[in-house]
């Protein structure tokens, strides 16, 4: 006799259980109902609908173009895919920066219209009003320090972050400065490990690296970069665990020949 067991739900608290036990948070992005499906069923604890679907999705050079109605679009596919896994939604630009009310407006837009469990928001101190203000809604919020997609164009660079004293110091605070306020969990993105190491063992709440070496309470990547689906981005932090590219390219290349050939449809194929 065959027993349905009901699968259990990754939450914000299972990720402070995680961290407790030392156990480390696997966490990828995904950005639509059919990647999410098979993220979801190999057993992740965390999606992240990234506001890297600007890069990955749409094709833009930086993640600054996408908006929250996009961001809306993509969460909400997620969301319907995702049995397991707890699903964080990235706040795009424009939606939360310098004004607290709209940042708000923006989360609660995210979490009623696309069903996610958590948002996730760029910046320290200088978002702590912001941040207050979604926590005392009752939304969960994951910070993000260190390289800042967003702030590109102020940084000029993807280059590690905080390899000076000032920066490495004032991450160090921003930090403490999250957990204080109530963030579930930050993610530390291409700073020094050493220094990595320093934050998450100052902190009670999860890190999680990109980028940032293998102290941090759990590890995050973009779906494409690691199933090889972007060809030539190839990161020092990056672990590459399959190449579709290639596998895809040959797939459609095969279909190619056999409709220039006449061989698909074969009779088996046809009504």
């Amino acid at each position: 006799m065959s027993v349905n067991k009901e699968v259990k739900r990754v939450t914000t608290h299972s990720l402070q259980e995680m961290k407790n036990r030392g156990e480390k948070i696997a966490m990828l992005t995904a950005y639509d109902y059919s990647m999410a499906t098979i993220v979801d069923d190999a057993g992740i604890d965390v999606i992240l609908v990234g506001d890297s679907a600007s890069n990955v999705m749409a094709g833009h050079e930086t993640t600054l173009p996408i908006t929250l109605d996009q961001m809306i679009y993509h969460a909400s596919s997620v969301v319907r895919a995702a049995n397991r896994a707890l699903v964080v939604v990235d706040l795009p630009f424009g939606s939360y920066q310098g004004n607290s009310k709209e940042a708000l407006n923006s989360a609660i837009r995210i979490m009623k219209e696309a069903g996610a469990h958590a948002i996730k928001i760029e910046g320290g101190a200088e978002i702590a009003e912001s941040v207050s203000r979604i926590l005392t809604a009752g939304i969960p919020v994951m910070g993000h320090l260190g390289l800042t997609p967003q702030s590109i164009y102020k940084f000029g660079t993807y280059t590690v972050r905080a390899k000076e004293e000032a920066e490495a110091q004032k991450l160090k605070e921003d930090a403490l400065k999250l957990q204080e306020l109530g963030c579930f969990a930050i993610v530390l993105e291409k700073i020094p490990a050493k220094l990595a190491k320093e934050v998450s063992d100052s902190l009670q709440i999860p890190t999680i690296g990109i980028g940032a070496g293998h102290d941090c309470g759990g590890q995050v990547l973009v779906i494409h970069d690691m199933l090889g689906i972007n060809k030539g981005f190839r990161p020092r932090f990056l672990r590459q665990y399959a190449d579709l590219y290639d596998i895809m390219n040959n797939a459609v290349k095969g279909y190619i020949k056999d409709v220039k050939a006449e061989d698909f449809p074969n009779e088996k194929e046809q009504y």
